[in-house]
This record gives structure tokens, C-alpha cells and sequence, in this order.
């Protein structure tokens, strides 16, 4: 049956999908929306199969604070052309936005809300029938405190959210702790973060260069933890210089904003090379 161009457009409204794609949706299902659309729901699930070994490298970062808790979550699909396209970006917005409305707890609960005629993971699969890529949500985190921010780096490659202590701090203050966390890449608030496996590993490297430096077995010990101390000053955020102002470090900046001020959390997720 021939469709018209009018039903061609509500259908794209409704799913995204491309216009030859609705076309021949429409003309399948001899002009039932609800069987149009499962046509092109089946089209994603057979494209979402067939790239499921793909490599998902590019994508969408985005993050957004409102209120005490913020969050960022990362929508991957395979090209750059992709990543960029509006579509896509909006996507990746609106299952932020029902994250942050809904306080997810973690990406099982991000994935099991409803979108559309399904679920969010339906809607992501769905996005594979109309890219043509494999396209799957990842890097899903949050954080609550008494202020929150959320950073984007310009490119939506990066984004970092980060919480800290007191209630009423300035929101440039806030965006410069995460601009830091962006930039620096920390690994942990403080010393007492730290995973022991690291600094394990750490002082084992450390011990191991000295050696090979020709320092006395008896020495190792003690000139790793030396190096383990400028380790820390490199990983901890508290720990580490100010990018703004290298004479401080991050907790004397935050401290002399307002005394006692500290960070309680950060999440920073990259689709680029650190």
C-alpha cells in the first residue's frame, strides 16, 4: 500500500528513525503504527546482534547536577559522525535527565526505566536500528553531598561530577574542583582512598628503580616511601596543585575558601586516552 508523507513523519517523530526506514515500516505493516514500529524495534535487535562485537569507542559523555546529587553517563556507539549527530546527544541527555530525577543507584536502574513503548536498554538497541552501529550505554556514576557540579568538557568526551562538604559554596568554586578532576585525573579524594593494591604496587616499582639506581638494599624501604609521598601529591586531589594556582593545593584552596571545606566525591568518566 503506498503511505503518505505525513504518516512517514509521525512515525520518525515517534521512533528516530530515518525516512526510507519509516517508509518501508509503514509499507510493511500496510499503515499500523504499533506494528511499524516493532518492525523498526526488530530492525535495531537484528543490528545490535550482528555489531555486538564491535568496538563501542566513541560516544556521548554528559553529566548534570541538580541539587545534592549529580551524575554522568556515557552513551558509546563506533563513529565520531554518529556521536555528533543531534539525535544521539538528545538521547543521551534524556536518559541522564531520568537518572538525576530518579537518584539511579547504578546502571541496572538506569536501563529498567521506561522510554517509549519499552525500556531505556529497548531505547539503545533501538538507536542501533537507526545508526546503523552498535551503540551501548556505559560509564554510569553519581555522586550526593551538600553541593554538587557537574563539568562537560567542550566535545562531550569528558565529564566529571564531584560533591563536597558544606552547603552554599559557589558554584565557580564547585566547577573549579571539577575542572581539576578533568585536567588531573586524580584516582582518590586522599591518602586514605588510596586502594592498598596500588600503593602496594606502587612502593614495589619504587623499590625496584631505587635498586636499579645501585641505592644499598638497606635504603629501598625508606626511598619508596619518599617517592610513594610524591606519588600521593600526584593522585590525591586534596593533595594535588591547584591547575589555577600551583602555590596551593587543592585543599588549602577549598580550606581558604571556607574553613573545613573538603570533597566527599568525584566521578570522572573519559572516552579519550589519559
Amino acid at each position: 500500500m503506498a503511505v503518505t508523507m505525513a504518516e512517514i513523519t509521525h512515525l520518525r517523530k515517534m521512533t528516530g528513525a530515518g525516512m526510507m526506514d519509516c517508509k518501508n515500516a509503514l509499507t510493511e505493516a500496510e499503515g499500523d503504527f504499533d506494528k511499524a514500529v516493532e518492525i523498526i524495534r526488530k530492525k535495531g535487535q537484528a543490528v545490535a546482534a550482528k555489531r555486538s562485537d564491535r568496538d563501542a569507542a566513541e560516544g556521548c559523555v554528559l553529566a548534570k547536577s541538580e541539587g545534592e546529587f549529580a551524575a554522568v553517563i556515557a552513551l558509546k556507539c563506533e563513529t565520531d559522525f554518529v556521536a555528533k549527530n543531534a539525535d544521539f546527544v538528545a538521547l543521551t541527555q534524556e536518559i541522564l535527565d531520568m537518572a538525576i530525577a530518579n537518584q539511579s543507584a547504578d546502571m541496572d536502574a538506569v536501563n529498567a526505566f521506561p522510554m517509549g513503548k519499552g525500556t531505556v536498554a529497548d531505547a539503545v538497541v533501538d538507536r542501533s536500528g537507526i545508526t546503523g552501529e552498535k551503540t551501548e550505554l556505559d560509564g554510569y556514576g553519581f555522586v550526593k553531598g551538600a553541593t554538587t557540579v557537574a563539568y562537560i568538557h567542550p566535545g562531550n568526551k569528558l565529564a566529571t561530577i564531584v560533591a563536597l562538604s558544606q552547603a552554599g559554596i559557589d558554584t565557580q568554586v564547585a566547577r573549579d574542583v571539577a575542572m581539576q578532576v578533568a585536567a588531573m585525573n586524580p584516582i582518590a579524594i586522599d591518602r586514605a582512598s588510596v586502594p592498598a593494591d596500588v600503593i602496594a604496587k606502587e612502593k614495589t616499582v619504587a623499590a625496584e628503580k631505587a635498586r636499579e639506581e645501585g641505592k644499598p638494599e638497606n635504603m629501598l624501604e625508606k626511598i619508596a616511601e619518599g617517592r610513594i609521598g610524591k606519588f600521593y601529591k600526584e593522585v590525591c586531589l586534596l593533595e594535588q596543585e591547584f591547575v589555577k594556582d600551583p602555590k596551593q593545593t587543592i585543599a588549602q584552596y577549598l580550606d581558604g575558601v571556607s574553613k573545613g571545606l573538603t570533597v566527599t566525591d568525584f566521578k570522572r568518566f573519559t572516552l579519550n586516552a589519559d
